[in-house]
C-alpha cells in the first residue's frame, strides 16, 4: 500500500478531527501555490479569503466568515493550531458526534469572526484575520465546560484537570491581548465564549448545531449519484451450504474490521500493523 493509499485510508477512518486537519493542511498547500511570495517570504491573502474588519469589504465578502478559519499565515501558525485541534478534537469526540464537532468548529469560527469585526469597527481599527484558532478554542472550551474535571496526563507536568488546561490557554490570551495580535486574541475569546454558550444551551436541551448539520446533509446529498434500481436476480440453484458458507465468511470479515476500528479508536491509526492497514484498505474498497 503506497503513501497516497495510506493517507486516503487515514482520512476515511480517522473521524472528523482527522478530516479537519487534512482540510487545513490542504488549504495551506494551496495558499503556498497561489498566495505566497518566495522572494519576500510572506503571504498575501486576497480580501475574498481573509476576514476584513472593514464593514464595506466584509459586506461584499460575507463568506470570509468561513474561509478565514481554514487558512494560516505561516507554517508555525498552522502546526500549533493543528496540535491544539488534535488535542481538543479527540477530547470533544469522547462525548459528542462528528456532526456536532464540525458544527462547533464552523459556528465557533463564525462567532469569533463576528467578534473580531464588531470590536474593530467600534474602535475604528482596520485589519485582516486568518486562522482556525477561534474555531479550535470553541471546541476546547466546549469540552472543558462539559467535562471540566476530566483527568489528563501532560508531559513533564503530570496529571491535571481539563479546566486547568483551558484556564491557562485563556489566561495566555488575556495577557497577550494588549501586547500584539489584538484581533487574533479577540477572535480566540469570541470562540471560547461560543463554546461555553453551546454547552449551556445543550444542557438545556437545545443543540444549535442541528440546523447546520441538516444543511450539510442536504448539501452533500446534492452531489451523491442517484442509485439506479437494479434488476432482481433469482438464483434457484443456490444451496443452503453455500449461503451458510458465505455468511460465515462475511461475519469473520466484519469481525476483523470491528477489531481494527476498535484498535484505532483506542490507540490511533498509527498503531495498526502493515497487514491490518492493507486489510482495512481492501475492505474499504
Amino acid at each position: 500500500m503506497n503513501i497516497l493509499d495510506d493517507l486516503r485510508l487515514q482520512y476515511k477512518t480517522g473521524g472528523m478531527t482527522q478530516k479537519l486537519i487534512f482540510w487545513n493542511i490542504g488549504f495551506f498547500l494551496l495558499s503556498l501555490v497561489f498566495f505566497y511570495s518566495f522572494s519576500s517570504g510572506i503571504f498575501s491573502f486576497p480580501s475574498w479569503i481573509a476576514l476584513s474588519s472593514s464593514i464595506t469589504t466584509f459586506i461584499f465578502n460575507p463568506w470570509t466568515l468561513i474561509t478565514f478559519n481554514f487558512f494560516h499565515v505561516g507554517f508555525l501558525h498552522l502546526v500549533f493550531n493543528l496540535m491544539v485541534l488534535h488535542f481538543s478534537g479527540r477530547l470533544f469526540s469522547t462525548y459528542f458526534t462528528d456532526k456536532q464537532l464540525i458544527g462547533v468548529y464552523v459556528l465557533g469560527g463564525i462567532f469569533s469572526g463576528i467578534t473580531f469585526v464588531l470590536t474593530y469597527f467600534v474602535f475604528g481599527k482596520s485589519s485582516l484575520l486568518l486562522g482556525a484558532s477561534g474555531a479550535i478554542m470553541a471546541i476546547l472550551i466546549a469540552t472543558a465546560t462539559y467535562a471540566p474535571f476530566m483527568l489528563l496526563r501532560m508531559p513533564l507536568i503530570g496529571i491535571v484537570k481539563l479546566w486547568h488546561v483551558a484556564f491557562v490557554i485563556l489566561l495566555i490570551d488575556l495577557i497577550q491581548f494588549p501586547l500584539a495580535n489584538t484581533g487574533g486574541h479577540l477572535a480566540h475569546l469570541g470562540g471560547a465564549f461560543f463554546g461555553f454558550i453551546y454547552i449551556k444551551l445543550l444542557q438545556k436541551g437545545t443543540d444549535i448545531t442541528k440546523p447546520f448539520s441538516a444543511l450539510l446533509d442536504a448539501f452533500a446529498n446534492l452531489f451523491k449519484p442517484k442509485k439506479k434500481m437494479p434488476f432482481k436476480k433469482v438464483h434457484r440453484n443456490t444451496t443452503k451450504n453455500n449461503v451458510n458458507s458465505f455468511q460465515k465468511e462475511k461475519d469473520i470479515t466484519q469481525r476483523q474490521i470491528d477489531e481494527i476500528l476498535d484498535k484505532i479508536s483506542k490507540s490511533g491509526y498509527d498503531s495498526l500493523t502493515k497487514v491490518e492497514k492493507e486489510f482495512l484498505f481492501k475492505a474499504g474498497k
